[in-house]
Formats: C-alpha cells, sequence, structure tokens
C-alpha cells in the first residue's frame, strides 16, 4: 500500500487523477494539497472539495498559498481555454462548498504528515512545486523522511507546452522546481516526453462512465471540455498528463527512466527549462555537480498505462 499525498490544482486532468488515486487499491490517500496553475488557489481548493464531497473521499483539504515561491514573479492567466472558467470544463461547480479544510497550510501539512510517517509518504505533485518547495524550506529535514517525490511536468527531449523550452507546471513557478529538482530526495519527472503518448480516446472515455458508476459520469462530463481543447493537438481523445504520475506510483515497469541531476532553468528566454545531466556523461566543472541523481522518464508502455487507468476509474476498489 502506498500513501499518497496528492498536491493538485484541479484541472480536468488533475480530477481523473484524483479518481485514479481514491479508486485504485494499492493507494492510501492520506491528504490532498491545492496550489494555484489550472486556476487561482481558491478555485482550486474549492474544486477539491467539490470532488471530495462528489466522491465521498475521506482524505483531508489543505490549501496552498497563492503565490509562487519568488513573490516578484509577474502573474500569469489562468488557462481558461484548456481548463474552463471554473477549472473544471465549464459544470458549473457550486461557488461553494460546505466542508472544512484542513486548517494547516498546504505546505505544513505536508510536514507535519511525512514526519507522523517517515519512510511511507509518496509525494504526488501534478502542479506548480509551490508547496514542495515551501515545505523543503521550512523543514529541510523532510526531504531525508520522504519515500519518494513523483512529479508531473518537464520536458527533456521534447518541446515545451507553454513555450518551446517549458512545460506549464515547471513554467509556473521554476524556482520552486529547481530546488525540488536538486532536493536530496528521490525524485521521479513524469513529463512531456511521456504523457504526450498517453491519449485517451472518447470512445475509452464513454467506457469508463457506463462502467464505472456515478463517479465516472462526472467525470466524463468534467472532460468533455478538455477533449475539445485536444482536438487541436490530437486526434479524438485527451492527453491525460496528471493520471500517468498516479500510474508510475503503482507500476513504474511501464516506464522507462533515465538518471542523472536536474536543474531548471530561472529567467530568460528558456525560463521553465528542465535539463539533465545524464550519470556517465563527462563534462567540465557545472551547475549540475554535487546534486542528487534523480530519474527522468523518456519512455512509457503507452497502451498498458492507458488500460491501467481506464480499469481503475471504471472499476473502483
Amino acid at each position: 500500500m502506498h500513501k499518497v499525498i496528492f498536491d493538485t490544482d484541479p484541472g480536468v486532468d488533475d480530477a481523473m487523477a484524483l479518481l485514479f488515486l481514491h479508486r485504485h487499491p494499492a493507494i492510501d490517500l492520506v491528504g490532498i494539497t491545492t496550489v494555484f496553475g489550472n486556476a487561482s488557489v481558491e478555485t482550486t481548493t474549492r474544486n477539491a472539495l467539490f470532488l471530495k464531497r462528489s466522491w465521498d473521499i475521506a482524505a483531508p483539504v489543505a490549501k496552498g498559498i497563492g503565490e509562487t515561491l519568488d513573490s516578484e514573479r509577474p502573474h500569469v492567466g489562468w488557462p481558461t481555454s484548456v481548463h474552463g472558467d471554473d477549472g473544471l470544463g465549464n459544470i458549473d461547480v457550486p461557488s461553494e462548498i460546505d466542508l472544512p479544510l484542513d486548517p494547516r497550510p498546504a505546505h505544513r501539512f505536508i510536514i507535519d504528515t511525512v514526519r507522523a510517517n517517515p519512510g511511507e509518504v509518496t509525494l504526488v505533485a501534478v502542479g506548480r512545486m509551490t508547496n514542495l518547495a515551501r515545505a523543503l524550506r521550512d523543514d529541510p529535514a523532510i526531504a531525508a523522511l520522504v519515500k519518494s517525490v513523483v512529479i508531473m511536468g518537464g520536458a527533456f527531449d521534447v518541446p515545451g507546452n507553454i513555450t518551446p523550452a517549458a512545460e506549464a507546471n515547471i513554467h509556473g513557478d521554476p524556482e520552486a522546481a529547481d530546488l525540488v529538482m536538486t532536493a536530496p530526495w528521490p525524485v521521479t519527472v513524469i513529463g512531456l516526453d511521456v504523457t504526450m503518448r498517453t491519449v485517451m480516446t472518447r470512445s475509452m472515455l464513454s467506457d469508463i462512465a457506463e462502467r464505472g458508476g456515478a463517479p465516472a459520469r462526472l467525470l466524463c462530463d468534467i472532460s468533455q471540455f478538455y477533449v475539445d481543447f485536444y482536438e487541436q493537438h490530437v486526434e479524438d481523445g485527451m492527453v491525460v498528463h496528471d493520471s500517468c504520475a498516479c500510474a508510475y506510483v503503482v507500476a513504474p515497469d511501464l516506464f522507462r527512466t533515465r538518471s542523472g541531476a536536474i536543474r531548471v532553468i530561472c529567467g530568460g528566454i528558456a525560463d521553465g527549462q528542465t535539463i539533465q545531466k545524464p550519470d556517465g556523461r563527462l563534462f567540465p566543472p557545472n551547475a549540475w555537480d554535487g546534486l542528487p541523481s534523480q530519474r527522468a522518464c523518456i519512455g512509457i508502455d503507452a497502451g498498458a498505462v492507458l488500460s491501467l487507468i481506464g480499469e481503475t476509474l471504471a472499476n473502483g476498489r
């Protein structure tokens, strides 16, 4: 059983990933922490509470802080063309959800939960890395207590999706991402190199909705706006970025990784670019020296991953 804190900015593909974590029998979802990105942190937190209530999820929700690690960074507009004005595909989410939040800010919730479960907690982060970076800044020693960190973000050998150099989650707070990538905990980065190969078709989504009960039907409704957006990028379907990171937790054998130190460019035209120095390659002294070797995913069995995601969403616990 994997104890997971899901750090998320719901978000359509975040919603699918959350239902996957809730329904997979090998996942013990111990917390949901919210971050801004697909919408403001107020909206993503409201959405997390809405999904918690709709799907009867026991895990507490803790709200993050709504600004980047470097508070001087200019604000980037919310991607309403991708996730809708409400962040969940314009399904008219209620403006307020009558559920309590955990009283702690997200980064404090992460620290406390990790310290209460040393060596057991996997952090699955599918938005900006802000909460994880704040937890590290407040309590650097937690890095030695975390079981693993799995990130959806980055682009190593392929172009970005927010600029030619950068993927959106990393570009949204590159200083936070660089701190997370270079910390002494085991990180696996599931980026565009593999996620863009995992396209869930409309027919597959309909099959999940037919077999998976009311939660899956809600997910299907949420996803329609996102599928329409992705028609300009892929044929007949949606890219399930965030669910790939969740699938890695339970089935890492379906992925191929490359090891080496990872840095994130902060500033300039390549702001947010993720660059790995592969282990075994020799270079003159540089900014990757002496840093932990992390894993970047460069290969995926896309069919098997989509099957795992689909069966988990449809069948549940």
